[in-house]
């Protein structure tokens, strides 16, 4: 990808190495846990307790300790992170005009390490990129990057901007009322037919990642290099469910599926691609996916 001349996004937040994350080693699990009851019970800022605990279990102020574990603002994948979603906000704006009517309303993206309180519970890392629709905010740890590359042998820009892309087709579902209505509909329907909601919910985000490529590449005909469109279906392929309980099972299990199998993302992400309709993606109503 060529994003030398793409704006950075300002809607990031760094929590790496600062308070904002869960994972240095002066903030414990049970200050979470207290930060987090005293945000339910009494309205308290979660962060205003796990700063306090970093002032007294550190040797400096919060602010030094902060800026020493937090990495520089201007590395190479930060920049890139901050890039791509500077990109997915002028080219969701774009959609949601012509295509829509309807101004876009960008999401935070969170930087952090480790684990870090959201809105939709503590995230980890082990959970890889993930979108909260509880404060409409993406939260990725960068370390992410090296497994998709070093475990899922799916590396390249285009991957890692995928994988971006993919969490912002959920801030869009959220957007349009997608999720709300997934959810009621989840919380109606036995375990097996909510995990086939949850994929079709998938398949469409992957569906709209493509749909943003699609329209960013006709903007900037210098954005894609070849063989970035390989990249992003074989990164799309690499994390089907079938292939990941393979590979932690040995077996496949459909019935368990909650993203689609390798083949039904590739599919569903090429669609986007090659269309770059947003009316192409609704998952919910195809017969066959």
């Amino acid at each position: 990808m060529r994003l030398d001349d793409e704006a950075e996004s300002q809607h990031v937040e760094d929590r790496r190495g600062g308070f904002g994350g869960l994972g240095g080693k002066s903030i414990g699990i049970g200050t979470v846990i207290i930060a987090l009851a005293a945000s339910y019970f009494f309205g308290i800022d979660p962060m205003l307790i796990m700063q306090g605990a970093s002032v007294l279990q550190g040797s400096g102020p919060p602010q030094q300790q902060q800026q020493a574990n937090r990495p520089p603002a201007t590395d190479q994948m930060t920049v890139f992170t901050r890039r791509v979603l500077g990109n997915t906000e002028r080219t969701w704006q774009h959609i949601f005009e012509t295509q829509l009517n309807r101004r876009y309303a960008p999401p935070t993206l969170v930087l952090f390490s480790g684990a870090t309180p959201t809105a939709c519970g503590t995230g980890q890392s082990a959970m890889g990129p993930f979108y909260c629709p509880g404060d409409q905010k993406v939260y990725i740890d960068l370390a992410f990057y090296d497994e998709l590359r070093q475990r899922f042998g799916a590396g390249g820009d285009f991957a890692q901007a995928y994988v971006i892309a993919h969490e912002i087709g959920h801030h869009v579902q959220n957007l349009l009322g997608v999720s709300d209505k997934v959810d009621n509909a989840r919380r109606r329907m036995g375990q097996a037919q909510a995990n086939q909601l949850s994929v079709r919910m998938e398949l469409q985000a992957d569906c709209l990642a493509g749909v943003w490529a699609a329209t960013a590449q006709r903007a900037n005909q210098q954005l894609l290099e070849p063989g970035d469109i390989e990249e992003g279906l074989k990164a799309a392929a690499a994390i089907g469910d079938d292939r990941l309980q393979r590979q932690s099972q040995g077996y496949v299990v459909p019935e368990a599926f909650t993203h689609g199998s390798s083949e039904q993302r590739v599919r569903w992400l090429r669609r986007g691609i090659e269309s770059g309709d947003i009316r192409k993606c609704d998952a919910f109503a195809a017969r066959d996916l």
